[in-house]
């Protein structure tokens, strides 16, 4: 397992020896090999089955035993983890990992008394996870106060304090006492707390159990402003119309615990690989399945790791009537569509559009991943939809109307395209992917290429190492028949994106145009050779490329009818 440079959290997380135990000369070779190339192509499947099959034949190697947890928890089966987990600790080794199965194991089945002298005897996961877990244990034997001092004991450990008052915070809630909870997450009595989403929905599920909703409107008005999603959306539309919002969160001890993995997985993104957060979101899940944060983060993980497969099938498994039901069908589509089925992608989004309608970052994503297939009409249709809901909530959104725009480009409705594109600038005035296309459009055109000059220069002035926009201003340069001026520019793009064909191909132009003809010809050639046929850019035209190559730029202008090269003096003939 790889791993970055750690933090403090990462080494009381225990971190530094998840992996501590040595292969053995003994080990099953061939299925031991397998496993560790399926581990790291993170196919978790294959790992399991190889592992497994490594263990009928080497039953008690150490470094097998533990791979086998890693690569069972990573599927979300801690239960056949389990077994594994618990003879590595009966053998006498030590691996936290196998720890972090049987504390979850001891939690989901009551056994608080020995999850107590788990941490007790250092046989937790880290000295992070381990305070908090028995101050959530305490807390399930009904001993706040012990509970309330095991936290205050984390937070006096050097950056450990946010992650425990937080925890604090909520076990105080738990047990009914809003008041002390609302003084922590409000930064009143322990000290500044970090806000997050999670934990400003507590804040104010606890301010609304106290009767005071109208500060709990405003907290969440603060926190998300107008862009909240469903759940939020939801928690504060039932205290607008007077409700009591219940204390949603945690349940009971064994969720604040699924909570202390869930907390400690987000923080490890940070600090280390992903596939070891996966840990801790999938025992997160397994403490609580209806804790939905955890499900879509392991779910999220997966598709980082290009396992889209199990991706869609922990993203499918969030229910219907959650408020994330959308959210995850968003992301179903997205692990789809990276794992090549567009088809199976857009009928998901359809769908979700027709359960939906009310939420535009639906029809929006149906647009975009219509425009990502060339189905700009569909596109088109989406965004103006995504467009008027947006509107009827007076949001505006310029990435919006830009991708609109830019589809109605491919349409070949330039005016509406245009009028998009401007509007986009409007709502988001000198954003440089904007003022680009709508500069390089022009230049594509031929018309108001004074401004299309303008445009581009200041998107590069922003963005001066952008490969995309430098070519754009040496194109609309070219456009302008300032050669000498185009090249600098066409050659400094062609050093920010040596294998893009439309820069290869731009570049030869310009060298053409400069009278440098052996190098035209090379960086067309180039063009081709980097000319994807599965997948091809709709601004490049091999076959115009060619052409070129066969007759040279001259000859193609002449007999598309286009406007000549202005002449350049003193141009030299370079051999080609």
């Amino acid at each position: 397992m790889t791993r970055k440079s750690l933090s403090m959290i990462a080494l009381v997380l225990g971190l530094a020896q998840v992996t501590p135990i040595s292969v053995t000369a003994q080990e099953s070779v061939g299925s031991y090999l397998a496993a560790r190339q399926a581990t790291f192509d993170y196919d978790y499947e294959a790992a399991a089955q190889y592992f497994t099959r490594a263990l009928t034949e080497d039953p008690s190697n150490p470094a097998i035993m533990e791979s086998a947890v890693i690569a069972q928890m990573s599927l979300g089966r801690l239960d056949l983890a389990i077994p594994v987990a618990r003879k590595i600790e009966q053998d006498g080794l030590l691996s936290h990992i196998a720890h972090m199965v049987l504390v979850a194991d001891d939690v989901k089945e009551g056994r608080i008394a020995e999850v107590i002298t788990r941490m007790q005897d250092d046989r937790g996961i880290g000295d992070l996870a381990d305070g908090l877990i028995l101050a959530w244990a305490h807390l399930s034997n009904g001993d706040v106060r012990t509970a309330l001092a095991e936290f205050d004991t984390v937070a006096e450990s050097p950056g450990l304090r946010s992650f425990a008052i937080y925890h604090k915070a909520l076990a105080l809630a738990s047990v009914g006492d809003f008041e002390a909870a609302v003084g922590i997450f409000s930064g009143e009595s322990d000290g500044p707390v970090q806000r997050t989403r999670r934990g400003t929905i507590a804040h104010a599920e606890a301010l609304s159990q106290l009767e005071r909703n109208d500060e709990a409107l405003a907290l969440l008005h603060e926190a998300f402003g107008g862009a909240m999603d469903p759940e939020v959306k939801g928690l504060r539309d039932r205290i607008a119309a007077g409700e009591t919002a219940p204390f949603s969160l945690i349940g009971s001890a064994d969720h604040g615990i699924a909570e202390v993995f869930y907390t400690l997985g987000r923080a490890l993104l940070s600090e280390t690989s992903e596939d070891y957060a996966l840990l801790y979101a999938r025992t997160a899940e397994f403490l609580n399945p209806g804790h939905i944060d955890a499900v879509m983060m392991t779910a999220e993980l997966l598709e980082s790791l290009e396992r889209y497969a199990l991706a869609t099938a922990v993203y499918k498994s969030v229910p219907r009537d959650h408020p994330a039901y959308a959210a995850a069908e968003m992301g179903r589509a997205e692990s789809l569509r990276r794992a090549d089925k567009p088809e199976a992608s857009v009928e998901v989004l359809e769908q979700l559009a027709r359960t939906h309608p009310e939420l535009p970052l639906v029809h929006v994503s149906v647009g975009d991943l219509s425009r990502q297939m060339e189905r700009f009409e569909d596109a088109v249709t989406a965004y103006d939809r995504a467009i008027e809901i947006y509107a009827a909530l007076e949001q505006g959104q310029w990435f919006v109307h830009y991708a609109r725009a830019i589809s109605l480009e491919r349409l070949g409705r330039w005016p509406e395209a245009e009028a998009g594109f401007r509007k986009a600038l409007e709502m988001n005035p000198g954003h440089p992917q904007v003022m680009n296309y709508l500069g390089y459009s022009l230049v594509e055109k031929r018309i108001k290429l004074d401004e299309a000059l303008d445009l581009i220069e200041r998107a590069v002035a922003a963005e001066p190492n952008s490969g995309y926009i430098v070519d754009s201003l040496g194109w609309v340069l070219y456009r302008l028949g300032r050669y000498d001026e185009a090249i600098v520019h066409m050659e400094r793009a062609a050093e920010l994106m040596p294998i893009d064909p439309v820069v290869n191909d731009h570049l030869g132009d310009v060298l053409w145009a400069v009278g440098r003809y052996t190098e035209a010809e090379f960086h067309w050639r180039r063009a081709l050779s980097f000319v994807d046929p599965e997948n091809p850019s709709p601004d490049v035209e091999p076959d115009r490329i060619r052409r070129k190559l066969e007759v040279g730029l001259y000859e193609v202008l002449e007999e598309e009818g286009a406007e000549p090269l202005r002449v350049v003096e003193e141009a030299v003939d370079d051999g080609g």
